[in-house]
């Protein structure tokens, strides 16, 4: 089993969310995040003022997926969140060590 975690745009969590059902992914969990890669946050102006945004409104979503899905869901994220423009995010895929569906008692494959 593997953890999908994906930092996304937040306009960018529906299409993100139907493509992974289109694919067969069952279950997501999405948080509001805030943070900066090589974009190093932006300039705004405000009340005449100029400040820096350091830290960027994002979507981090974290996917249990069996092994052989984690292409698939990868490939769905990267489609569905991409827009070609720098803070597109990225993806990262972990080991699962296991999982436990608290309602059955159901552990690995059967968990997710």
């Amino acid at each position: 089993m593997k953890m999908i975690m994906a930092i996304i745009k937040p306009f960018k969590l529906d299409d993100v969310r139907e493509a992974l059902a289109e694919v067969g992914v069952q279950g997501i969990t999405a948080s509001e995040v805030k943070g900066f890669g090589r974009q190093k946050g932006h300039t705004e102006l405000y009340r005449g003022a100029e400040y820096v945004v350091d830290f960027l409104p994002k979507v981090k979503l974290e996917i249990a997926v069996t092994d052989d899905m984690v292409d698939t869901a990868v490939e769905a994220i990267q489609k569905a969140a991409g827009t070609g423009r720098i803070g597109d995010g990225k993806i990262f895929v972990l080991n699962l060590e296991s999982a436990v569906r608290i309602r059955t008692g159901e552990t690995g494959d059967e968990a997710i």
